[in-house]
Protein backbone atom coordinates (compact mmCIF):
# COMPACT_ATOMS: atom_id res chain seq x y z
CA UNK A 1 0.00 0.00 0.00
CA UNK A 2 1.44 3.18 -1.46
CA UNK A 3 0.65 5.40 1.20
CA UNK A 4 1.39 8.53 -0.81
CA UNK A 5 -1.10 7.79 -3.33
CA UNK A 6 -4.12 9.32 -1.00
CA UNK A 7 -6.42 11.35 -2.23
CA UNK A 8 -9.22 13.74 -0.61
CA UNK A 9 -12.10 12.84 -1.26
CA UNK A 10 -14.71 15.46 0.02
CA UNK A 11 -15.86 17.56 3.14
CA UNK A 12 -19.15 16.70 5.13
CA UNK A 13 -20.81 19.05 7.79
CA UNK A 14 -24.09 16.87 8.39
CA UNK A 15 -24.13 12.85 8.32
CA UNK A 16 -27.46 13.35 5.67
CA UNK A 17 -24.84 14.27 2.89
CA UNK A 18 -22.18 11.47 3.16
CA UNK A 19 -22.95 8.82 0.16
CA UNK A 20 -23.75 5.59 1.75
CA UNK A 21 -20.01 3.24 2.32
CA UNK A 22 -18.51 1.42 -0.40
CA UNK A 23 -15.14 0.77 1.66
CA UNK A 24 -13.85 0.04 4.82
CA UNK A 25 -12.94 3.53 6.64
CA UNK A 26 -10.61 4.29 9.29
CA UNK A 27 -11.32 6.75 11.42
CA UNK A 28 -9.51 9.69 12.93
CA UNK A 29 -11.32 10.82 16.62
CA UNK A 30 -9.76 13.72 19.27
CA UNK A 31 -10.04 16.73 20.92
CA UNK A 32 -9.42 19.90 19.21
CA UNK A 33 -5.74 20.86 18.89
CA UNK A 34 -4.34 17.58 19.91
CA UNK A 35 -2.81 16.98 16.48
CA UNK A 36 -5.13 15.12 14.05
CA UNK A 37 -4.09 17.49 11.18
CA UNK A 38 -0.74 16.72 11.67
CA UNK A 39 -0.86 13.12 12.16
CA UNK A 40 -2.78 12.20 9.19
CA UNK A 41 -0.35 14.58 6.96
CA UNK A 42 2.49 12.50 8.25
CA UNK A 43 1.28 9.36 8.13
CA UNK A 44 0.62 10.04 4.32
CA UNK A 45 3.58 12.15 3.71
CA UNK A 46 1.82 14.52 2.54
CA UNK A 47 2.21 18.05 4.27
CA UNK A 48 -1.29 20.16 3.17
CA UNK A 49 -3.39 17.13 2.89
CA UNK A 50 -4.97 18.35 6.06
CA UNK A 51 -5.19 21.45 6.66
CA UNK A 52 -2.89 22.30 10.27
CA UNK A 53 -4.13 25.11 11.68
CA UNK A 54 -2.91 27.12 14.79
CA UNK A 55 -6.98 27.68 16.38
CA UNK A 56 -8.34 24.91 17.52
CA UNK A 57 -11.89 24.28 16.41
CA UNK A 58 -11.06 24.75 12.55
CA UNK A 59 -11.71 21.05 11.81
CA UNK A 60 -15.79 21.31 11.42
CA UNK A 61 -16.82 18.84 8.99
CA UNK A 62 -16.16 15.21 8.18
CA UNK A 63 -13.27 15.19 5.68
CA UNK A 64 -12.67 11.95 3.46
CA UNK A 65 -9.52 10.90 1.86
CA UNK A 66 -9.29 8.12 -0.05
CA UNK A 67 -6.01 5.03 -1.06
CA UNK A 68 -7.21 2.28 -2.88
CA UNK A 69 -10.43 0.73 -1.77
CA UNK A 70 -10.12 1.97 2.07
CA UNK A 71 -11.13 5.23 3.32
CA UNK A 72 -10.18 7.40 6.26
CA UNK A 73 -12.24 9.91 7.74
CA UNK A 74 -10.80 12.75 9.78
CA UNK A 75 -13.74 13.88 12.73
CA UNK A 76 -14.43 17.10 13.73
CA UNK A 77 -12.15 18.05 17.24
CA UNK A 78 -14.41 17.79 20.26
CA UNK A 79 -14.07 19.59 23.58
CA UNK A 80 -13.40 23.57 22.33
CA UNK A 81 -15.05 25.65 24.43
CA UNK A 82 -15.45 28.81 22.03
CA UNK A 83 -17.51 27.64 19.86
CA UNK A 84 -22.02 28.40 20.05
CA UNK A 85 -23.69 25.89 21.73
CA UNK A 86 -25.97 25.27 18.49
CA UNK A 87 -22.25 24.49 16.73
CA UNK A 88 -21.09 22.03 19.63
CA UNK A 89 -24.84 19.94 18.98
CA UNK A 90 -23.60 19.85 15.56
CA UNK A 91 -20.57 18.09 15.87
CA UNK A 92 -21.72 16.35 18.32
CA UNK A 93 -24.44 14.78 16.47
CA UNK A 94 -21.87 14.69 13.03
CA UNK A 95 -19.73 12.70 14.97
CA UNK A 96 -22.46 10.59 16.79
CA UNK A 97 -24.25 9.71 13.74
CA UNK A 98 -21.65 8.44 12.07
CA UNK A 99 -20.16 6.17 15.09
CA UNK A 100 -23.54 4.66 15.44
CA UNK A 101 -24.48 4.43 11.54
CA UNK A 102 -23.63 0.55 9.60
CA UNK A 103 -20.93 2.15 8.12
CA UNK A 104 -18.09 -0.65 7.55
CA UNK A 105 -15.28 1.27 9.98
CA UNK A 106 -12.68 -0.98 10.26
CA UNK A 107 -10.88 0.93 13.22
CA UNK A 108 -11.01 4.26 15.36
CA UNK A 109 -8.24 5.96 15.71
CA UNK A 110 -8.55 7.39 19.12
CA UNK A 111 -6.17 10.50 19.84
CA UNK A 112 -4.96 12.07 23.22
CA UNK A 113 -2.31 14.28 24.50
CA UNK A 114 0.32 12.09 25.75
CA UNK A 115 1.55 15.44 27.96
CA UNK A 116 -1.90 15.12 29.82
CA UNK A 117 -4.19 12.68 31.24
CA UNK A 118 -7.06 11.58 29.13
CA UNK A 119 -9.20 14.66 29.41
CA UNK A 120 -12.85 14.32 30.83
CA UNK A 121 -14.28 14.12 26.83
CA UNK A 122 -11.48 11.63 25.87
CA UNK A 123 -12.31 9.19 28.69
CA UNK A 124 -16.44 10.08 28.03
CA UNK A 125 -15.38 8.87 23.83
CA UNK A 126 -13.41 5.85 25.16
CA UNK A 127 -16.29 4.87 26.84
CA UNK A 128 -18.74 5.42 23.90
CA UNK A 129 -16.50 3.52 21.30
CA UNK A 130 -16.64 0.66 24.21
CA UNK A 131 -20.68 1.10 24.38
CA UNK A 132 -20.48 0.93 20.15
CA UNK A 133 -18.50 -2.01 20.18
CA UNK A 134 -16.43 -0.71 18.01
CA UNK A 135 -12.88 -1.71 17.40
CA UNK A 136 -10.10 1.12 18.28
CA UNK A 137 -7.07 1.88 19.55
CA UNK A 138 -6.09 4.95 21.44
CA UNK A 139 -2.61 7.07 19.50
CA UNK A 140 -0.84 8.99 22.15
CA UNK A 141 0.20 12.53 20.46
CA UNK A 142 3.01 14.95 20.55
CA UNK A 143 5.56 12.60 22.51
CA UNK A 144 8.26 14.28 20.71
CA UNK A 145 7.51 17.09 23.67
CA UNK A 146 8.38 14.75 26.30
CA UNK A 147 12.00 13.29 27.20
CA UNK A 148 12.52 10.12 26.96
CA UNK A 149 11.99 9.54 30.82
CA UNK A 150 8.73 11.76 30.78
CA UNK A 151 7.77 9.35 27.94
CA UNK A 152 8.03 6.22 30.05
CA UNK A 153 6.07 7.91 33.42
CA UNK A 154 3.21 8.91 31.01
CA UNK A 155 3.32 5.62 29.70
CA UNK A 156 3.27 4.25 33.27
CA UNK A 157 0.52 6.95 34.49
CA UNK A 158 -1.67 6.00 31.22
CA UNK A 159 -2.43 2.54 32.76
CA UNK A 160 -4.23 4.15 35.79
CA UNK A 161 -5.72 6.99 33.98
CA UNK A 162 -7.67 5.04 31.48
CA UNK A 163 -9.57 1.88 33.39
CA UNK A 164 -8.24 -1.22 31.93
CA UNK A 165 -5.99 0.47 29.92
CA UNK A 166 -3.70 -2.64 29.36
CA UNK A 167 -6.69 -4.73 27.62
CA UNK A 168 -6.15 -1.30 24.87
CA UNK A 169 -3.69 -1.20 22.12
CA UNK A 170 -1.83 2.04 22.87
CA UNK A 171 0.07 3.80 20.26
CA UNK A 172 2.52 6.53 20.88
CA UNK A 173 3.78 8.89 18.13
CA UNK A 174 5.00 11.82 17.08
CA UNK A 175 4.22 13.79 13.73
CA UNK A 176 7.51 15.90 13.64
CA UNK A 177 10.09 12.35 13.98
CA UNK A 178 7.38 10.02 12.58
CA UNK A 179 7.98 7.80 15.92
CA UNK A 180 5.10 5.17 15.37
CA UNK A 181 3.77 6.14 12.39
CA UNK A 182 5.20 3.17 10.43
CA UNK A 183 3.01 1.06 13.26
CA UNK A 184 0.13 3.05 12.84
CA UNK A 185 0.49 1.97 8.66
CA UNK A 186 1.23 -1.48 9.70
CA UNK A 187 -2.47 -2.12 11.22
CA UNK A 188 -4.38 0.27 8.24
CA UNK A 189 -2.43 -2.56 6.01
CA UNK A 190 -3.14 -6.09 8.26
CA UNK A 191 -6.71 -4.62 8.95
CA UNK A 192 -7.38 -3.66 4.77
CA UNK A 193 -6.12 -7.42 3.91
CA UNK A 194 -8.46 -8.74 6.57
CA UNK A 195 -11.25 -6.58 4.81
CA UNK A 196 -10.45 -8.17 1.61
CA UNK A 197 -9.14 -11.93 2.37
CA UNK A 198 -13.20 -11.68 3.99
CA UNK A 199 -14.71 -11.30 1.05
CA UNK A 200 -12.82 -13.63 -0.60
CA UNK A 201 -13.53 -17.80 -1.11
CA UNK A 202 -13.14 -19.50 2.07
CA UNK A 203 -10.17 -21.44 1.32
CA UNK A 204 -8.07 -17.97 0.77
CA UNK A 205 -8.82 -17.30 4.54
CA UNK A 206 -7.18 -19.89 5.61
CA UNK A 207 -3.89 -17.61 4.97
CA UNK A 208 -5.66 -14.39 6.27
CA UNK A 209 -2.60 -12.24 7.49
CA UNK A 210 -4.82 -10.21 10.04
CA UNK A 211 -4.11 -8.31 12.87
CA UNK A 212 -4.27 -10.09 16.37
CA UNK A 213 -7.82 -9.27 17.91
CA UNK A 214 -5.86 -8.62 21.29
CA UNK A 215 -4.37 -5.75 19.93
CA UNK A 216 -6.64 -3.48 18.69
CA UNK A 217 -9.02 -2.80 21.67
CA UNK A 218 -12.27 -3.79 22.87
CA UNK A 219 -14.44 -3.77 20.47
CA UNK A 220 -12.54 -6.45 17.80
CA UNK A 221 -12.01 -8.79 20.07
CA UNK A 222 -14.65 -11.68 20.30
CA UNK A 223 -17.74 -11.93 23.02
CA UNK A 224 -16.07 -14.43 25.20
CA UNK A 225 -17.29 -14.06 28.95
CA UNK A 226 -14.11 -12.60 30.14
CA UNK A 227 -13.70 -9.71 27.63
CA UNK A 228 -17.90 -9.06 28.26
CA UNK A 229 -16.60 -8.53 31.81
CA UNK A 230 -13.63 -6.48 31.02
CA UNK A 231 -16.26 -4.23 29.26
CA UNK A 232 -18.62 -4.16 31.86
CA UNK A 233 -16.35 -3.18 34.38
CA UNK A 234 -14.63 -0.24 31.92
CA UNK A 235 -18.01 1.45 31.86
CA UNK A 236 -19.06 0.96 35.51
CA UNK A 237 -15.30 2.73 36.13
CA UNK A 238 -15.96 5.44 33.73
CA UNK A 239 -19.53 6.15 34.61
CA UNK A 240 -19.17 6.09 38.47
CA UNK A 241 -17.02 8.73 39.01
CA UNK A 242 -14.07 6.50 39.60
CA UNK A 243 -11.97 8.80 37.80
CA UNK A 244 -12.65 11.73 40.07
CA UNK A 245 -10.20 10.98 42.06
CA UNK A 246 -7.18 11.64 39.42
CA UNK A 247 -8.89 14.07 37.58
CA UNK A 248 -11.57 15.85 39.98
CA UNK A 249 -14.24 15.80 36.96
CA UNK A 250 -17.62 13.44 37.65
CA UNK A 251 -18.43 11.80 34.36
CA UNK A 252 -22.43 12.11 33.79
CA UNK A 253 -24.27 9.05 33.91
CA UNK A 254 -27.50 9.64 32.38
CA UNK A 255 -28.16 7.28 29.36
CA UNK A 256 -27.47 8.15 25.61
CA UNK A 257 -29.48 7.69 22.96
CA UNK A 258 -27.95 6.02 19.84
CA UNK A 259 -25.83 8.24 17.94
CA UNK A 260 -25.16 10.88 20.95
CA UNK A 261 -21.56 11.20 21.97
CA UNK A 262 -21.91 13.53 24.95
CA UNK A 263 -19.57 15.70 23.58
Amino acid sequence: MNFQNVRFEASYGLFQQIPPCEMPEFAFSGRSNVGKSSLINKLFNRKQLARVSAMPGKTTTINFFRLDQVRFADLPGYGYAKVSKKEKNRWSGLIGDYLASDRDIALVFQLIDMRHPPTKDDLMMIDYLVECEMPFAIVLTKMDKLSRRQQQERLAAIQTEIPYADQITILPVSSETGEGIEEIRQIIEELSCREEENDAPSDAQADSKAVPEETIGFGQAENTDDMEEAIRRFRESVRSGELEKKQQEKLPTRQRQKGETCL
